[in-house]
């Protein structure tokens, strides 16, 4: 079994720097969970202390049934995949995937069918005689996961290994270690700061900030449903758009109001915080739920038009702020240019303005 359990563990740094607070999280075995967030929330400091290069300061953390806060690096079923992927320079590919055979003392025919096996699943089978100096980076970072897959750990943790690649190489890449845990059929534990990375890789997202969880929950759950301002606010490109207001009380039930600008909640909401008039908030419109509608209660000027491919993103200014949605690439539209559009009721985010907590949709 290679599930993984934290129990209130916290890190604490020397200089009194709490990187991790009282963190409780099962990773299940053979599960893909993403670690997610901006820098110094604390992920990368979670996955070295699977690793065991980072010690906890309090609280528990098994590996399967094992209790592991003083098992050493060596001693742990895990392997590690790193940003600067960590090669020796100055051996050959086929050295750099054996390596942590050798150290072990497999047999040589052992080692020779591991890392002909791992170049094969990777492609790189014709680059075995190479030194890194004379390999791409998309291809030192398939001799990293190779160094890894050999090691057939019951633990695969990587740490924002993508980041070094051109945006194309880092699409393929994914894809790439999405099949590898399909076929390996064992746990991965991977950091990033990238969204899309997080989204397409994951079973569940651990979203992080400030050394605490902010939602654990699948991709779907975590966009679609998100606990938090800030978790809503970080995925999705463009972002959320926030706007502060307040509920008030219309005839036909509750309404977003900011000055003249006034968005109907619909029923589901309006009953759910029938006894919240007046209440401050956050309106949450994310920039695929709003479209062009000339009776719509949003209005406002063109600031900004944003072409992406098949579709565009327009900018409008509107309850004192710019205001995104996307658009079909075949209308043609002009900076200054007034327009109309409406929200997705059943799409809408209702956050606590001090808190940010969603008033909609928060979770255990």
């Amino acid at each position: 079994m290679a599930n993984i359990r934290f129990d209130q563990v916290t890190k604490r740094f020397a200089s009194g720097v709490v990187a991790v607070d009282k963190l409780s999280l099962e990773i299940a075995d053979r599960e893909f969970v993403v670690l997610l967030g901006p820098s110094g929330c604390g992920k990368s400091t979670t996955l070295n202390m699977i690793a065991g290069l980072e010690d906890v300061s309090e609280g528990s953390l098994y590996l399967g049934d094992a209790l592991v806060n003083h098992v050493p690096p060596h001693a742990r079923d895990v392997a590690m995949v790193f940003q600067s992927y960590a090669l020796y320079p100055h051996k050959s590919v086929y050295e750099n995937i054996a390596f942590g055979l050798r150290m072990r003392k497999f047999a040589q025919e052992e080692i020779d069918r591991r890392v002909k096996d791992a170049a094969r699943r990777l492609e790189i089978n014709e680059l075995l005689d190479r030194k890194p100096s004379q390999l791409s980076g998309g291809q030192r970072q398939r001799v990293a996961l190779g160094r890894a897959i050999v090691r057939q750990p019951a633990v695969f943790l990587m740490d924002e290994p993508l980041s070094n690649l051109d945006a194309a190489l880092r699409i393929s890449m994914r894809a790439e270690i999405k099949a590898l845990h399909q076929t390996m059929r064992t746990t991965f534990v991977y950091v990033t700061h990238d969204q899309a990375e997080a989204l397409t890789l994951a079973d569940r997202i651990v979203v992080m900030k400030d050394g605490l969880v902010q939602q654990v929950g699948t991709p779907d759950a975590i966009y679609e449903r998100p606990r938090n301002v800030f978790v809503a606010s970080f995925l999705g490109n463009p972002p959320i758009n926030l706007l502060p207001g307040h509920l008030d009380r219309a005839a036909d039930g509750l309404v977003f109001r900011q000055g003249e600008v006034v968005v109907p909640l619909g029923r589901a909401s309006s009953e759910k915080l029938a006894g919240d008039a007046n209440r401050p908030i956050v309106l949450g419109v994310r920039p695929e739920d709003v479209h062009l509608d000339p009776s719509g209660p949003l209005r406002g000027a063109i600031q900004s038009v944003l072409p992406v491919g098949s579709d565009q993103y327009l900018g409008i200014e509107c309850a004192q702020q710019q205001v995104f949605f996307r658009v079909a690439k075949g209308q043609a539209f002009r900076l200054g240019d007034h327009v109309a559009f409406s929200a997705a009721t059943a799409r809408l985010h209702l956050f606590e303005q001090t808190s940010g907590v969603n008033l909609l949709h928060e979770q255990p």
